[in-house]
């Protein structure tokens, strides 16, 4: 074996083991989704000034997650790796018969919901965190359809694990519920009703 393959089998099992203890940090991030999940007290006042994508999405499978998404008019198939606040995800685009194909091969409740894309104007952190520039970040305000009306969940995505740990929320959130797994998409599409 050459060196270049050995090279490439040890960052391999470098980044298993990451992924594995939850060292992210490590970790090229370009694949990486880092996302805190919150309840919220109640919606913020003019939700209908920001951004809105109409998602509706289903799960192929749920132990590795593998989903199909349409948002607006954009098609996606995403593959999530295990984790909670941090995890692998790889989006590919789909087309529409491909989506639609792929739909009638999903387990479990459709998930229908609103998303408002609402910016934080200064994000706010504990004092032991700094971060070397002002992060863009930015709400996901998930509005859930029936059947799982009333819902609304409050995601937030970060560059670093650092950074959503330090992570002061904003006061009209409520519990953080990221290590619920009750909580994530592909467990609550499997709810009985």
């Amino acid at each position: 074996m050459d060196k270049d393959n050995m090279e490439n089998i040890n960052n391999e099992n470098i980044g298993k083991e990451n992924m594995e203890t939850g060292n992210i940090e490590n970790l090229d991030n370009e694949n990486i989704e880092i996302e805190k999940k919150y309840m919220i007290k109640k919606l913020p006042e003019n939700l209908e000034h920001y951004p809105c994508k109409i998602i509706e999405q289903a799960y192929l499978n749920t132990a590795p997650v593998v989903r199909v998404r349409k948002s607006n008019d954009t098609y996606y198939l995403t593959y999530k790796g295990s984790g909670l606040m941090a995890r692998e995800e790889y989006n590919l685009p789909l087309d529409e018969a491909s989506y639609r194909h792929l739909l009638t091969k999903a387990d479990g409740n459709i998930i229908s919901k609103k998303r408002y894309v609402i910016p934080i104007e200064k994000p706010q952190f504990q004092k032991n965190f700094v971060p070397a520039i002002e992060p863009a970040l930015s709400i996901e305000l998930d509005v859930f359809a029936p059947p799982f009306a009333p819902l609304v969940m409050a995601e937030v995505e970060f560059p670093s694990v650092k950074m959503a740990d330090a992570f002061i929320p904003p006061a009209w959130f409520d519990e953080e519920v990221t290590n619920n797994p009750e909580y994530h998409n592909s467990v609550m599409s499997r709810k009985q009703f």
